[in-house]
């Protein structure tokens, strides 16, 4: 896209969008008009960071693996001047182990006297806006404050990765491949951790659709290049998710961890029973004939649920199939190249423990509080929490 500091051809470069006509790559820009030489001190690092459930549509256009497929996007993105990809499962590693930490707590604090449970999801910004915005406190009280992979990410990139590069965050334009809209309207909304002074952590969204759009028009007959890490030239060997069947699974994770903390008991494949049909599923952990834990990944509930996980999109496979995602020609994403990404739980990734120590100074430090978490608004309802039948 054209840089109205820079002269430089790549700097010219214009993509079309639904409400824009494509402009000449030839074409001046105003610096160039004006005769004058390309700023440097204006340049940003451009950062692209890309969500996993965003990448079975290109492997199924390219005919590709998903980690094929994603050095093949890597390679294009890099084509048009980005200076870093990165995947963003590392920032979901964060979110599923706050989120684990913070059921347990709520667990254990829970009484008649202080209603701590049941603990509701927060990843799904469409979900969070709704909550805010329409059931107000008696919801938002049991959200989980565990800041989104998203909001984590943009943390990330713009402190961590920041100060490794002897950057501000202002010099960093960081953008999010995701396929969901709502998206877009979490990166305007985000509450700001103080570390990055102001900077939002993520700078643009852009659907993978809209890339695929973006791709439609440019050279694919780019050359791959592995994904980058956040540690130094260090590059992903392949692609990892996490035990969710179309998101990055936040109920499976907090439940295997809650049944081992709380009961001692390892789950080893989490089950789900439909309850009123195929979007109200619950999954339970008994123990000497008693129901101990009762979760529910659910868009209405009626029941003593301990934690809820809930997404905006009611029709499978949600998150894989959002609506900012890249259709293919049946309409849908292939949920068997999602599911045959590995799984990697977020508590054997070495990376996150090094990052707990080194940038958040401690797994339960002020910093880490600062940076993972996060409070929300909503307006006052009528309702009390005590009345809501969970």
């Amino acid at each position: 896209m054209k840089c109205e500091h820079c002269t430089r051809k790549e700097c010219s470069k214009k993509t079309k969008t639904d409400d824009q006509e494509n402009v000449s790559a030839d074409a001046l820009s105003p610096a160039q008009e004006n005769g004058e030489k390309c700023d440097t001190s204006k340049h940003k690092v451009l950062v692209v960071s890309v969500c996993p459930q965003s990448l079975p549509y290109f492997a199924a256009k390219f005919n590709l693996s998903v980690t094929d497929a994603s050095r093949r996007l890597c390679g294009f993105l890099k084509s048009l001047g980005v200076h870093y990809v990165f995947d963003t499962t590392i920032a979901a590693d964060f979110s599923i182990l706050e989120s684990q930490k913070e059921f347990v707590r709520r667990y254990r604090q829970h009484s008649e006297e202080e209603r701590t449970l049941p603990m509701l999801t927060s990843a799904c910004p469409g979900w969070v806006r709704y909550a805010e915005r329409v059931l107000g406190c008696p919801i938002t009280a049991h959200l989980c404050t565990a800041r989104s992979p998203q909001q984590v990410m943009g943390s990330l990139v713009k402190d961590y990765f920041a100060r490794q590069q002897n950057l501000s965050p202002e010099k960093i334009f960081h953008v999010i491949v995701a396929p969901c809209y709502d998206k877009k309207l979490e990166a305007l909304q985000e509450s700001l951790p103080p570390a990055l002074h102001g900077s939002r952590g993520a700078d643009c969204v852009l659907t993978s659709g809209e890339i695929a759009q973006i791709m439609e028009q440019g050279d694919l007959s780019v050359k791959d290049a592995a994904v980058d890490t956040l540690f130094g030239d260090l590059k992903e060997d392949k692609v990892t998710r996490h035990d969710g069947a179309s998101s990055d699974g936040h109920l499976a994770h907090i439940f295997r961890h809650a049944a081992k903390e709380l009961f001692n008991e390892d789950v080893e494949e989490v089950t789900y029973r439909a309850l009123r049909n195929k979007d109200f599923q619950e999954v339970t952990l008994e123990k000497n004939g008693e129901v101990v834990l009762r979760f529910a990944a659910a868009y209405g509930f009626r029941n003593e649920f301990h934690h809820i996980g809930t997404l905006a999109c009611a029709a499978s496979p949600r998150c894989l199939n959002g609506r900012g995602q890249a259709q293919t020609p049946d309409g849908h994403a292939d949920k068997g190249i999602y599911a045959d990404i590995p799984v990697r739980r977020p508590e054997s990734s070495a990376h996150v423990q090094e990052l707990y120590q080194e940038w958040l100074e401690g797994i339960n430090s002020p910093k880490a509080r600062e940076v993972l978490h996060t409070t929300y608004q909503s307006q006052e309802r009528g309702a009390h929490s005590l009345d809501i039948k969970w």
